[in-house]
C-alpha cells in the first residue's frame, strides 16, 4: 500500500472500532490494534525477498509480540518462532508451533530450560563457554540422542549502531562468545571440531538503529567463522547460520524503509557465501514484521495549558510506550488527532504535548505533536505500535493491560472484521495477580460488573 492508502486503512478501522463499541468512552478508553492483513503483507515481502535456491526458516521474534493468537497467525503464514524464555516457549508451543520450528536463544538458560530444550528438539543457541560445558554434560547423560539443532552465537564484534541499547555486535555486548578476543577464535573453533553435534553458528548484531551494513558485516564473519570449522574439521559439520533479525523501522512515516530486498542485497554485498547452498538459513525478524501493522487508540479525558503550551491528557502512556516515555529520543512515535467517531480532525497544526494516565511527569508520548487542537473526548492514535508496545506492557500505577484486536477485510463499502487477540484486564484481575491467597477477601473492593 502506498501511504495515503494506509493512513484510509488505519481510519477504517478506527471508525469501525468506534461504530462497534471496541473503543468507548466509558468503558473501552484504551485499545490496541493489529492490521492481520498488514502482517500477511509483511510476512510474504520478508520470504520473498530471499532466493528459493536456499533453505531458509523465517522465525518470528516472540519478544515483539508473544500475544498467542498472533504467534498462531504467523504459523499459519508459514513461520517458526524464536524464543527467549520459558513463557515465550510456552507461548509459542501453545500457538502450535512445532518443535523443529522453535529455536531458543537467551543468555541465561537454566539446566532445566535447556533439559525441557533438548527433550522436545527445540534448536538451541549456546551464549557462552559454559552453557557448552552445561550443554555437555546434559548431552552425556541422555539414554537417546536429541533431535535439536545445536549451535554457538558468536560475536562479530563488529560496531555500535546509533542506540547503543540495541546494539549486540559491540566489543562488550553481554551476547555471545566474542570472536576478536584475543584466544576466543582458535578456542571456539577446536571445541566445535571436538563437538560433531555443533552444527550451526549464531549471529545477530542488532536491531533499531543498526545500519543495514553493519548488519551484513556481522553476518560475513559469522559466515567466515562456519566456513574455518569445516576447513578446520575436515568435513561439512556447519550446515546452518542463523542471521538473527533486527532491520530497523522507519517510524518517522508509514513508507516502510528500509525494506527485506534492500536486506538481502546487503547480505549478497558482504556474505555471498550465505547464498551458495551451503548453509540452511534461519532469520529471527520481530519488530519489522509486526511495528507498522499496529496502532494504539486511546481517548482523551482532559485538556489544559501551562506555560502556554496545551496538553491533552490521554489514557495511553508508559504503561503501553514505556522505550518512548523514558527514551524518547530513541524511539519516537508519531501521533494523530481524531474525532469521537474516529475520523482524522480538521483544523490548524497546533503544537501540543500528548501525555499518559500515569503519576509521574515523564509520562509523555510527544512533546510539542503537531495536530489539530484536541478536545476531550476526542481519539488519538498512536502509530507503529504493533511491535512490543501493547504487546508489552508496563505496569505502573496498576494501570490495566488494555484489549487488543485484529482486523481483517474491509473496504469497498464493507467494515473491517475484529477478532479479539487479548481481553481488556480488569480491576479484578489486578486485584487477583497482587493478592496473597491467604490475603484479606477482596470482594467488596472489586466494583460489581
Amino acid at each position: 500500500m502506498n501511504d495515503s492508502e494506509t493512513t484510509r486503512r488505519r481510519e477504517d478501522i478506527l471508525r469501525a472500532a468506534v461504530r462497534q463499541r471496541l473503543l468507548d468512552p466509558e468503558d473501552a478508553l484504551l485499545a490496541g490494534f493489529i492490521d492481520l492483513d498488514g502482517v500477511a503483507a509483511s510476512v510474504a515481502s520478508l520470504h520473498h525477498a530471499f532466493p528459493s535456491s536456499v533453505t531458509v526458516l523465517h522465525t518470528f521474534a516472540a519478544k515483539a509480540n508473544s500475544l498467542v493468537p498472533v504467534l498462531a497467525e504467523l504459523r499459519a503464514l508459514g513461520m517458526g518462532c524464536e524464543v527467549a524464555s520459558p513463557g515465550e516457549l510456552a507461548q509459542a508451543l501453545a500457538a502450535g508451533f512445532a518443535p523443529e520450528r522453535i529455536v531458543f536463544d537467551s543468555p541465561a538458560k537454566t539446566t532445566a530450560e535447556l533439559t525441557h530444550a533438548l527433550d522436545l528438539g527445540i534448536a538451541v543457541n549456546a551464549d557462552n563457554f559454559q552453557e557448552l560445558e552445561r550443554i555437555d554434560a546434559l548431552l552425556a547423560n541422555r539414554p537417546t540422542p536429541s533431535a535439536s539443532r545445536l549451535g554457538v552465537r558468536v560475536n562479530p564484534q563488529v560496531g555500535t549502531g546509533s542506540i547503543a541499547a540495541m546494539s549486540t555486535a559491540t566489543a562488550t555486548s553481554k551476547f555471545g562468545i566474542p570472536l576478536r578476543d584475543e584466544g576466543n577464535e582458535e578456542r571456539l573453533l577446536r571445541l566445535y571440531r571436538e563437538r560433531p553435534y555443533l552444527t550451526q553458528v549464531h549471529v545477530h548484531a542488532g536491531s533499531q538503529g543498526v545500519p543495514l551494513e553493519l548488519i551484513a558485516q556481522a553476518v560475513a564473519r559469522a559466515v567466515a567463522f562456519a566456513d574455518a570449522v569445516n576447513a578446520t574439521a575436515g568435513r561439512r559439520q556447519v550446515t546452518g547460520i542463523d542471521i538473527g533479525g533486527g532491520l530497523p523501522v522507519n517510524f518517522g512515516g508509514d513508507t516502510v524503509t528500509p525494506t527485506y530486498d534492500e536486506y538481502v542485497g546487503q547480505l549478497r554485498r558482504h556474505a555471498p557465501g550465505l547464498f551458495t547452498g551451503g548453509y540452511a538459513i534461519t532469520t529471527e525478524f520481530g519488530r519489522s514484521l509486526l511495528a507498522k501493522n499496529g496502532f494504539i487508540a486511546a481517548y482523551v479525558e482532559y485538556t489544559k495549558s501551562a506555560g502556554g503550551r496545551p496538553i491533552a491528557i490521554t489514557h495511553a502512556g508508559a504503561q503501553v510506550a514505556t522505550r518512548t516515555v523514558f527514551a524518547p529520543a530513541s524511539w519516537p512515535l508519531r501521533v494523530t488527532a481524531h474525532d469521537a467517531t474516529g475520523a482524522a480532525k480538521d483544523g490548524p497544526a497546533t503544537a501540543q504535548d500528548i501525555a499518559g494516565p500515569c503519576c509521574f511527569a515523564g509520562d509523555v508520548l510527544a512533546h510539542g505533536c503537531e495536530v489539530p487542537l484536541l478536545e476531550p473526548g476526542d481519539l488519538v492514535a498512536v502509530l507503529d505500535t504493533g511491535a512490543y508496545y501493547f504487546s508489552t506492557p508496563f505496569q505502573y500505577n496498576s494501570l490495566p493491560e488494555p484489549a487488543v484486536h485484529g482486523a481483517r477485510g474491509g473496504g469497498d463499502g464493507t467494515e473491517p472484521v475484529f477478532e479479539t487477540l487479548r481481553t481488556a484486564q480488569t480491576v479484578a484481575d489486578i486485584l487477583a495477580r497482587t493478592t496473597t491467597p491467604t490475603g484479606p477477601s477482596t470482594e467488596a473492593a472489586v466494583p460489581a460488573g
